[in-house]
Order: C-alpha cells, then structure tokens, then sequence
C-alpha cells in the first residue's frame, strides 16, 4: 500500500491540471477545506490565490515558477504507469476527495478520471465536472434528493445493485456497460442504493455535490482495496 503523504480527520480538496472554473475550487473548498494538489495543479491553485499544503505527482508540469512558490511541498512520485490524480489520491487518507480540475477538453483525461476511481475503490472521492459529479458508488448509500433529481449510473464492468426512490428501480437487472445501463434516471424523493460490486458509477447534478458529500462520509463501510 502506498504511504500517505496527506492525513486528514475532514474531507480534502486535489486540484489537478486540467479544466478549472471559476467557482471550482471555492466550491470544493467550503466542503473539503485542506488542498492539495496533483502536479499542475499547483499552479492552477497558485493563480487562484492558494497554496496547496502539498503537490503529488510526477512533477513533470508543475511550472518553475510554480516549483519555487511550493518549495518543501513537492512530493515526487517519478513512476509512469499511473496518472497523476493516482499519484495524488492514493497518497491522500481523508474521509473523502473532491477532485476538481481533473477534467478538461479532450475525452481520455475524462476516461483517465473516470478508471482512477475504478482504480481505487476504498478511497471516497468526487470528481466534480462543469455540469455532473462523479463518484464510484459504494456498498451503499442514503441520498435526501428532491423528486425529479437526475440520477444516473453507469457500470464500469458486470454489477448488480438495488434501489428505493428511482423512478426506474434497479433491482434483478444485471447491468454491464455492452448491455444495460442506468442512465437518465430520476429520484421520486429520497434515495437508498446498495451495490454488490465497485463497478459502478454513480453521476449526479453539479447543485447536488454537497448532498452526495455529506452521504459518502455518512456511509457504511467502504469497497476493500483491491
């Protein structure tokens, strides 16, 4: 297991590199109040007026100038065949991530996002996108929605679940994502969802991100590290 280069008793916000709107990190931050930041993100954080307590990653964007603002704060991890949202969120022990700055325009880092989650199944973590939050869903989960709430889950791989408050229930489906999906669905009220496999994914309204915060932390326990 990788050695924590961050502990922390409240959630953590991991800035990376990529796309980061306005109202991004201030957002992050009144929920996870510690940053941290995954390479490049450091400077994303830097032009935004914070100092990361702590940058991860390979350190191969992380600017000169960015270098000198953060000196006794780099940590560098120099193997390649992970990304740097890995580096970073593996170092990281917290009772949740919010990742921001994990997107951007071209479609792989999406999907690189999207496998780090996959990846680390007993880590909690958001990856907060400009209109969706993303998380892996856990064993399971109570989330107070309003009816009408956009629900969507998308299977990484085989799974099966359950669910109370969906429009469109999910149990005795077997879900894959070459054959069944669970897109486009919608909460009646408040919402339970229980999962029997870390394969799937769990996208909700960007407005909803402090709801699924507050029922990550409240969850039972969590995936084992593979």
């Amino acid at each position: 297991m990788t050695a924590a280069i961050v502990r922390s008793g409240s959630p953590v916000t991991l800035v990376g590199g990529g796309a980061l709107g306005a109202r991004d990190l201030d957002e992050s931050l009144a929920l996870a109040p510690r940053l941290v930041a995954a390479d490049g993100g450091g400077d994303l954080a830097l032009a935004q007026g914070r100092r990361p307590e702590a940058v991860i990653g390979d350190l191969d964007s992380l600017t000169g100038a960015g270098r000198a603002a953060l000196a006794g704060r780099l940590h560098r991890i120099e193997e390649q065949e992970t990304t740097d949202f890995d580096k970073a969120l593996r170092s990281v022990r917290a009772p949740l991530v919010l990742a921001v700055g994990m997107t951007g325009g071209r479609f792989d880092h999406h999907l690189a996002a999207l496998h780090v989650l996959l990846r680390r199944p007993e880590r909690r973590c958001v990856v907060i996108g400009p209109e969706s939050v993303v998380c892996l869903a856990p064993p399971s989960i109570d989330l107070p929605t309003q009816p009408g709430t956009a629900v969507s889950l998308f299977p990484m791989g085989e799974v099966a679940g359950r669910s109370e408050g969906l429009a469109w229930p999910l149990d005795g489906i077997a879900f894959s994502p070459a054959r069944r999906i669970a897109t486009s669905n919608a909460a009646l009220g408040p919402v339970r969802l229980s999962m029997e496999a870390p394969l799937m994914l769990l996208i909700l309204p960007r407005s909803e991100l402090a709801i699924l915060a507050a029922g990550l932390i409240s969850a039972g326990p969590g995936w084992p590290a593979p």
